[in-house]
């Protein structure tokens, strides 16, 4: 069922900080009685006793004329995510955004290491902040942090990026495993694949049996 938070718009890419009090997310929600055509970054936070505030929508510059999406919070503040926006290296770009603790708002292109002429759209920091999986035209590339920038994209091997479709990575919190999925050509969907980055650790937990069933 909908959240009590729920728009009248197209909501998607959510995004739960580490401690599950604050929710990122996209949406076309309606502002000040307008239907909004564009899809722009909302937040919205979880008080105390587990009910959600009312959502709202992050101020320009972080949104824009253009469409905004995948918004993935660093554990250092900057608030990464995928833009069709005027002033990019191609047709879409990764941008970052971080406030002064008021309503004023940095944004920056992340710049030709990680952008180019073509689409560039999702973006997704390590938990220690070491490293990002660049989700792009081709597959998943990775990136190393440098200082306050970043490396080079370089594309994963060929045993993760099988046909390019590959898009939806998700880190464990431990960092040593990375979920996404790929498009395999089912009529039906893609699939789910897990790649063990350090180890073998027990992650995702398993689905739990329907109730009534062992």
């Amino acid at each position: 069922m909908p959240p009590i938070f729920a728009g009248d718009g197209v909501e998607a890419d959510p995004w739960f900080t580490s401690d599950g009090r604050h929710l990122y997310f996209i949406s076309t929600r309606s502002t000040d009685g307008v239907r909004r055509e564009d899809l722009d970054i909302w937040h919205v936070e979880r008080a105390a006793d587990g009910r959600w505030g009312t959502p709202t929508r992050l101020p320009e510059p972080v949104n824009s004329i253009g469409r905004e999406w995948f918004p993935r919070l660093a554990a250092d503040g900057w608030l990464y995510f995928g833009s069709d926006r005027p002033g990019g290296l191609g047709k879409t770009d990764i941008w970052r955004a971080r406030t002064d603790g008021s309503d004023r708002w940095t944004v920056r292109n992340l710049g030709p290491s990680i952008n180019s002429a073509g689409h560039e759209y999702e973006p997704l920091i390590s938990p220690d902040g070491s490293s990002m999986i660049v989700m792009a035209e081709g597959g998943l590339f990775e990136a190393r942090r440098n200082g306050a920038e970043w490396t080079a994209r370089v594309k994963l091997p060929p045993e993760i990026n099988v046909n390019g479709s590959e898009i939806g990575a998700v880190y464990s919190p431990s960092g040593a495993s990375l979920l996404f999925s790929r498009d395999t050509g089912s009529p039906l969907s893609g699939e789910f694949f897990l790649w063990r980055i350090r180890g073998d650790e027990d992650w995702p937990s398993p689905c739990p049996a329907p109730i009534g069933k062992n």
